[in-house]
């Protein structure tokens, strides 16, 4: 149970320090209908969302529309 509890420790350290990185995609329709994705890898959930949603402002101008 002693050497247990240190290989533990680290596990959760490790865990609670690492940041849950991803790759994402953004899927926009113009407002003629035309398909388009973003790419963003490597980043975490929320500055994707931000991304894709500063695209959807861009694309409602026109008619259109982007979700992650």
């Amino acid at each position: 149970m002693k050497k247990l509890a240190p290989i533990v420790a680290l596990s959760l350290m490790v865990a609670a320090f690492s940041s849950c990185k991803k790759d994402y995609t953004c899927s926009c329709k113009s407002g003629t209908g035309t398909p388009f994705t973003y790419q963003f890898n490597k980043v975490k959930k929320k500055d994707a969302k931000a991304a894709c949603d500063t695209w959807n402002n861009t694309y409602q101008i026109s008619g259109g529309s982007c979700s992650l």
